[in-house]
């Protein structure tokens, strides 16, 4: 990681009613860190449900205008499909793990797959390619996600795998059993 990086602030709603999955994603200026602009906009309207769709938006770099770039169809708490324009994939997909007891949860982009990790017990997450080289990590203190430029045509799939990830861990569904191995879902 260096500091050419994608750096993103994720801002959620102050409302005590407000939804995890309701939040607006900023991108950070390299030369002021007070500065950014808004790169996404996720929207969950059925806050307080398990089920719903979640839309994502994306900001269109020619014309700064916020437009669909995918949803997620949730089907329940921990079952979802996600939406990425055409693509559409199981949330399993986005979340497997190799080994039974594995911590970390696999996902496949652009033909390589990448790999999302815990920072030791906490809330901070990283994720790494096939070769083991990081591409993002997550800070729960500061809400930023820090993308690796080489990363940015999948920041899509970055920013939406991160959200799903934190989802489970701030719904503690990883601790109860709730996982995804290669070959479909197995309770541990």
């Amino acid at each position: 990681m260096s500091a050419h990086d994608i750096l993103l602030k994720f801002a959620y709603s102050d409302a005590t009613n407000a939804d995890l999955r309701t939040f607006s994603v900023h991108q950070l200026s390299s030369t002021s860190p007070l500065q950014s602009e808004v790169l996404y906009k996720f929207y969950h309207p059925a806050t307080g449900l398990a089920n719903g769709m979640t839309t994502f938006y994306r900001k269109n770099a020619i014309t700064p205008v916020l437009e669909t770039a995918g949803q997620i169809e949730w089907l329940s708490e921990y079952n979802a499909i996600v939406h990425f324009g055409l693509d559409q994939a199981p949330i399993r997909q986005l979340r497997r793990a190799k080994k039974p007891n594995s911590k970390s949860r696999r996902f496949k982009a652009c033909g390589c797959e990448y790999k999302w990790k815990r920072v030791g017990s906490g809330d901070d997450l990283y994720c790494v390619d096939a070769r083991g080289k990081a591409v993002a990590n997550w800070s729960q203190e500061k809400l930023h996600l820090r993308v690796a430029t080489k990363a940015e045509n999948i920041l899509d799939r970055i920013v939406v795998t991160c959200l799903v990830n934190l989802w489970f861990l701030r719904l503690a569904l990883d601790d109860v059993g709730i996982m995804y191995s290669i070959e479909g879902i197995d309770s541990e």
